[in-house]
């Protein structure tokens, strides 16, 4: 049952209520820029390839050789977005993949660049589109 009170209570929050229904309605749906990753599912991957200082180049090169490193990274399915040598440190790897192929990525770092490299994994994502919003909407 709605007493009165109740009632005065209700009827006075109206005003209230359709002041923020009319800002709401009258703000523009902020668009969000499309993802870099490319999308639900799909993921982004730094890896550092840190070089063996107790192994000279020769040795690094040989070992990746013998383990198959140079065919067979990147698995199939996974697109390289970037990659640098960083020196003093090694190597610097940008990954693309859809999330279900991380362990195929994983597995195939540990049988074949360990022993060569020392790894750090970093997941990451592309900034760059968020930071030109930003740079336009705060000159």
């Amino acid at each position: 049952m709605i007493t009165r009170r109740k009632m005065w209570q209700l009827m006075s929050s109206l005003p209230l209520i359709a002041a923020v229904a009319r800002r709401a309605a009258a703000q523009p749906a902020t668009a969000s820029v499309p993802s870099p990753s490319g999308g639900p599912g799909m993921e982004m991957l730094t890896i550092f390839l840190r070089h063996d200082q107790a192994k000279t180049l020769d040795e690094i090169n040989n070992h990746l050789k013998s383990t198959g490193w140079y065919k067979n990274f990147p698995p199939e399915g996974v697109e390289v977005l970037s990659w640098y040598v960083m020196m003093g440190i090694g190597q610097v790897v940008t990954l693309k993949f859809p999330a279900e192929k991380l362990r195929d990525i994983n597995a195939l770092v540990e049988r074949e660049a360990w022993g060569g490299y020392r790894t750090e994994f970093y997941p990451t994502y592309d900034y760059r589109a968020l930071y030109k919003q930003e740079q336009s909407e705060n000159p």
